[in-house]
């Protein structure tokens, strides 16, 4: 029995994807490297670690990536305030999943610093959920089950009472690795590219209560 959903946050919840990308883009042309969005999409959901670092490897390009990715950050949350809306659908399924009974978390690779500002952006703060897992609290980002392991933990369940939202092949990876329900939503990659998870619907607008929780 389902008893919490849980979500990832960049491109589920919200259109991040393209605004981190831009940020990243914009710290390494500070650094003279040309870089595009295809070069990230291999590193999508695995946080920014793994995501700068993964695309400075792939240039032959030696980072900090700690100042590197406060660089990105700063870019990163200018771009946000300019504009950061989440996907149509999203309050709508948080309201029923709520009147359902379900337990709701948000578990991302991203670092805090991030997720706080694209929950608040989305008018779905922190506080919204019954736990909230960051790229910072594991060891192992995604595609590893850790964050979604220690997503269950907090909301004292066992994995096969969480189902998983995802967007991204590495998310999951992740989910079946913990031994959750997976339902994949096609915001991100084509839904070909999803076909390890339980169900796959073409976004979140067309993702029901039941398709979580049958």
């Amino acid at each position: 029995m389902i008893r919490a959903i849980i979500f990832d946050m960049d491109g589920v919840l919200t259109d991040s994807e393209p605004v981190i990308c831009a940020a990243a883009t914009a710290m390494f042309r500070e650094r003279g490297v040309a870089v595009n969005k295809e070069d990230f999409r291999p590193f999508v959901g695995t946080g920014e670690n793994r995501y700068i670092g993964g695309v400075a490897e792939k240039h032959g390009v030696t980072l900090d990536i700690a100042q590197a990715k406060r660089r990105t950050y700063e870019i990163y949350l200018e771009l946000v305030e300019q504009g950061l809306d989440p996907f149509p659908g999203v309050h709508q399924l948080v309201s029923e999943c709520r009147q359902s009974g379900l337990i709701l978390a948000v578990a991302s690779s991203a670092d805090r610093i991030k997720i706080e500002a694209n929950l608040r952006k989305i008018a779905l703060p922190w506080l919204t959920w019954n736990a909230v897992v960051t790229g910072e609290d594991v060891r192992n980002t995604k595609p590893a089950p850790d964050i979604f392991l220690k997503a269950a933990s907090l909301l004292r369940l066992t994995p096969d009472e969480c189902c998983v939202v995802e967007d991204a092949p590495n998310g999951v990876a992740a989910a079946k690795a913990a031994g959750m329900r997976c339902v994949a939503i096609g915001h991100t990659f084509p839904l070909a590219h999803l076909s390890a998870a339980d169900l796959c619907r073409p976004a979140l607008v067309d993702l029901s209560v039941r398709d979580m929780t049958a």
